[in-house]
């Protein structure tokens, strides 16, 4: 296992960056804990597999260093980085058995056949293979040959960190699941340092010890789940955690009121002078529709998704969603939102600020 260390790094594909613009990832200083597991998470693009390859090796940054346990491993071959990595889409050795293919790592490092023999079976028994282990990867389906990849990214313990570049794509929905529980597992087991690559904020969430949250080549918020949920340090990790995402409302801020079109909120905390674009944001679980107070609202439909009802509603403009529970009335007279104070956020150009006793 290892601490990896950021020191200055980021990234262009251009030979002459000129500006922020041209960095596919934008400088980064962060240290990770040596055996925790970091989830990778934001849309397409936002340079979460630039980041991974980086820290593999298989990437020279521009500009910046990278470090394991102090040691600056920047342009260090793949082969000495000691990290595994599994990629979006299966890499294995058709003309090798499933048995080989998992064993190959291992006596690649000349490990004894009776260790390889071992290890082998305990991960083809945690991927669901062990009837399968003396066939052919050639011919297997695409999430049989993934799941191949991922024991082969699982075999050894040793290794410094285990690499995950969105490695459940090609795997059916009832897999996904049961192969996320397994690697947690891994992960309690052995400690390894892990990051795993995604766009789907499940995985990302059920995965990991702290989400890491990217947005155009830039790490917006480091944080636990619960954290990003309750605390979202930027518009973006509101938006992208949540279903459905976090509510942002244009806003005049004033001390310890905020002003809507017209209309005044009060608000947990008092604010300083706020300059630029200022926003509030709620989470939808923390607004309420009502019949006598708060902010008018015009609902236009409400879904019915079992365990809640998902209230869509327009705000001056602005979509809005409100969350209420499986027995809660919505009547045709309910046509206000109540936010809860203690859960507004209050967003200058798009990060959160910090209330005081303003």
């Amino acid at each position: 296992m290892a601490k990896i260390t950021l020191d200055n790094l980021a990234h262009s594909y251009l030979p002459n960056p000129t500006s922020q613009d041209d960095y596919a990832l934008k400088e980064l200083n962060h240290d990770w804990e040596d055996g925790a597991a970091y989830a990778l998470l934001g849309a397409s693009g936002c340079g979460k597999s630039t980041l991974l390859n980086i820290i593999s090796g298989l990437l020279q940054p521009s500009q910046g260093r990278i470090l394991f346990d102090g040691r600056d491993v920047t342009h260090a071959p793949t082969t000495e980085r000691n990290i595994a990595q599994v990629f979006q889409f299966p890499v294995v050795y058709d003309t090798m058995t499933v048995r080989d293919n998992l064993a190959f790592p291992l006596r690649n490092r000349g490990r004894d056949e009776e260790y390889v023999a071992e290890r082998v079976h305990e991960i083809a028994r945690m991927i669901g293979m062990e009837d399968m282990l003396n066939r052919k990867a050639r011919g297997l389906t695409a999430d049989a040959k993934q799941k191949i990849s991922l024991g082969r990214g699982m075999v050894r313990k040793d290794v410094n960190a285990l690499l995950f570049d969105e490695p459940l794509t090609v795997i059916d929905p009832h897999m996904k699941w049961e192969l996320r529980t397994q690697l947690k597992k891994l992960h309690h087991d052995f400690g390894h340092t892990m990051i795993y690559v995604t766009h789907d904020q499940t995985e990302a969430l059920t995965f990991a010890d702290k989400v890491v949250v990217m947005h155009d080549g830039r790490v917006v918020q480091i944080g636990t789940p619960e954290e990003l949920f309750a605390r979202p340090e930027h518009t973006f990790v509101g938006y992208f955690i949540g279903s459905p995402g976090m509510n942002v409302i244009p806003a005049r801020v004033e001390g310890r009121t905020a002003y809507i079109n017209g209309h005044s909120l009060d608000l947990a905390h008092g604010y300083g002078a706020l300059d630029g674009k200022v926003e509030l944001g709620v989470r939808p679980e923390f607004a309420r529709l009502s019949d006598a107070d708060g902010l008018p609202v015009n609902v236009r439909r409400v879904e019915d998704v079992g365990r809640h009802k998902i209230i869509r509603a327009d705000f001056f403009g602005t979509d809005i969603n409100i969350i209420a529970g499986e027995g809660d009335a919505v009547g045709p007279d309910m046509t206000r939102v109540v936010f809860d104070p203690a859960h507004v956020n209050v967003y200058a150009n798009d990060w959160r600020v910090q209330g005081g006793a303003v």
